[in-house]
């Protein structure tokens, strides 16, 4: 498929992840010191919304949250409902009704309150571009059925799990019948990958300050660029360590920190 710029078109993405009583992280999504890092109080979520707010006025801007943990439905989607916005809530399928993730009828009730719901793969692979192609199809096929037989229409957006990204992941998404897809880069470009538009997004994690996401929905230079920076950085890592290096030598500081 052709990889194109959409000639200046441009989205300013914010993705999160879980809400969660901090002396409580199971509670929503994924288990483990990595995924609680991207884990926000409630308190402290509310103040991230409160800046957002405060910082765009009338301005747009893209609200993600992946995994598909419960905290979507509560206390997420209500903190959304109450500044005006709807979510895009990217759901890994095969987790679907386990504890701390969202159940099926949560998934029809936030469809139906206008939030959008889209694919994080079935599994949720650890490098999802080292998936071989027929899995990746698979991941992506399997995912988008499940949704659209839940909701009762058509789901048609996704996002990368992991943050490993490439040619192949998109395209076989688009394959899949998904035209937009978010990733981790940390950019408001938007590429075509044939018809599949492709969405950067800035992340943010626990103990980061409501003015990073103040800034990233403002598009404020700073905040966006030393995020760059880190991706960048990050990306020279896995390049040179190959990705299982690179969450290994990731997992070994996560625990030692754990630990302390």
């Amino acid at each position: 498929m052709p990889v194109s710029l959409t000639h200046g078109l441009k989205s300013i993405a914010i993705m999160y992840h879980d809400v969660v009583d901090l002396d409580r992280d199971p509670a929503s999504g994924f288990p483990g010191f990595a995924a609680d890092r991207y884990k926000l109080g409630r308190d402290e979520f509310s103040r991230h919304m409160a800046a957002i707010h405060a910082a765009i006025g009338g301005s747009s801007v893209i609200l993600t949250f992946d995994d598909g943990g419960s905290s979507a439905y509560d206390p997420v989607a209500g903190v959304l409902e109450h500044f005006g916005w709807r979510g895009y809530f990217f759901i890994s399928t095969d987790w679907i009704g386990r504890p701390g993730f969202l159940t099926e009828a949560q998934i029809r009730e936030l469809d139906r309150r206008g939030h959008i719901l889209g694919s994080h793969s079935c599994s949720h692979p650890t490098i999802m571009s080292r998936v071989p192609l027929s899995e990746m199809s698979r991941e992506w096929k399997a995912s988008t059925d499940r949704l659209a037989e839940i909701v009762g229409h058509p789901v048609r957006v996704a996002s990368v799990p992991g943050g490993y990204s490439s040619l192949a992941v998109v395209q076989t998404a688009a394959d899949a019948g998904i035209e937009t897809i978010f990733t981790s880069e940390p950019t408001t470009v938007i590429r075509m990958v044939g018809a599949c538009r492709v969405h950067g997004r800035f992340v943010v994690r626990r103990g980061m300050g409501s003015e990073w996401s103040a800034g990233f929905a403002a598009g404020k230079f700073a905040p966006r660029f030393r995020q760059a920076l880190a991706w960048r950085a990050k990306g020279l890592a896995k390049a040179v360590g190959g990705g299982s290096l690179y969450l290994r030598a990731q997992e070994a500081i996560f625990n030692r920190l754990s630990s302390r």
